[in-house]
């Protein structure tokens, strides 16, 4: 055995070893007194009352903080300045907590051992990956670990499942309601259009606006249920997935509407001479997502998108809606982010939802 390998296998003994000596120090969490079965089919034992929650990621950190806050151990990802003022003052400064799951999960067990969890909770996919990594943590740090179904038209479910976990079943119950309400007002609004004469929509990701998600994604799905056609098919690509374009390709595709939540790309594209020959720009169906605290149509994507989903319906059937933008998002931040929005704030929210947002 070589010297590297040496120091190798040391170096990860010692690092097993202080995950174990962690978790003496603080303890398991209180012992189960009920069980759960989550959105994956696991059944987990979880403490009767639970007081703090880890979020796997940044949709689990919405659907926590939407339905009862100061469990929270802390963000995913820190507040920036811009996002502070939209949410309550309480959960402003929670710390940075790290991901464990999606692009640069970087949380490690024991950092997570440190936060002293009762629960941990990831929602969005429900895949083989996320099942085999919540068994691996749950086994590993003995914390009960929750999947719940992040999919766009499992929200009333997941809201109902954690309200009930996190001993808040009446709030989970109004929130899902809601949600329910919008999910049949966009569809009643949209059930008359024929899918060849729905919207083709485009929603362009990132700086080049050339990433997007194939038809089935979880970042795209909002497109289809506001009444639009994603117009990137999955194809040779696996359905449900973020795919990389070329402007050739959107040439081609040609998409009615862009949605879009990156300022930098809005500009850029209206001032390209490439992007002017897209119906969309032309036509000035080019619209920026607010993203404070979160973003309207994804980033991530949880309960935030349902927003999103009340102003692309606007976008896409501008006429068939009785009230404003502005008093249905006044009300869904009091509701959901449980924060009352100044004038300012919220007309700040409204420059970017009308194509107006600062250089």
């Amino acid at each position: 055995m070589t010297a590297s390998r040496t120091t190798m296998n040391t170096t990860a003994a010692a690092r097993l070893l202080a995950i174990f000596l962690v978790a003496l120090l603080f303890g398991s969490p209180a012992l189960a007194q009920r069980t759960v079965t989550d959105s994956a089919g696991r059944t987990v034992d979880i403490p009767d009352t639970i007081n703090r929650v880890f979020a796997a990621g940044p949709p689990a950190s919405v659907l926590v903080y939407v339905l009862r806050p100061d469990t929270l151990t802390g963000w995913p990802r820190a507040l920036r300045d811009n996002e502070r003022p939209y949410i309550a003052s309480a959960y402003r400064d929670l710390p940075e907590t790290g991901r464990l799951t999606g692009r640069g999960g970087e949380a490690n067990l024991e950092a997570l051992l440190k936060a002293k969890p009762d629960l941990i909770v990831d929602f969005g996919s429900i895949r083989d990956t996320y099942i085999d990594l919540a068994d691996r943590v749950q086994q590993q740090t003995g914390i009960p670990y929750l999947l719940i179904d992040g999919r766009f038209e499992q929200t009333p479910a997941a809201l109902r499942l954690l309200g009930e976990v996190l001993g808040v079943a009446e709030r989970g119950e109004l929130l899902a309601d809601e949600a329910e309400t919008l999910f049949e007002t966009v569809e009643t609004i949209s059930a008359g259009k024929a899918p060849s004469d729905r919207p083709r929509v485009y929603l362009a990701r990132g700086p080049q606006g050339l990433e997007s998600g194939t038809t089935g994604s979880i970042n795209t799905e909002i497109i289809e249920r506001a009444g639009g056609r994603n117009v990137i098919d999955a194809g040779d690509n696996r359905p449900g997935s973020l795919v990389q374009l070329s402007m050739e390709n959107l040439i081609a595709i040609d998409p009615d509407v862009i949605v879009t939540w990156d300022m930098n790309f809005f500009h850029s594209a209206q001032r390209s001479p490439l992007w002017k020959g897209i119906s969309a720009v032309q036509h000035e169906q080019l619209y920026l997502s607010p993203t404070a605290p979160f973003g309207w149509i994804d980033r991530p994507p949880s309960l935030n998108r349902l927003m999103g989903l009340a102003w692309m319906s606007r976008l896409l059937y501008p006429d068939q809606w009785s009230s404003t933008l502005a008093e249905d998002a006044r009300r869904f931040y009091r509701q959901w982010y449980q924060v009352d929005l100044t004038d300012r704030e919220l007309g700040v929210l409204l420059s970017w939802a009308e194509g107006r947002p600062p250089e």
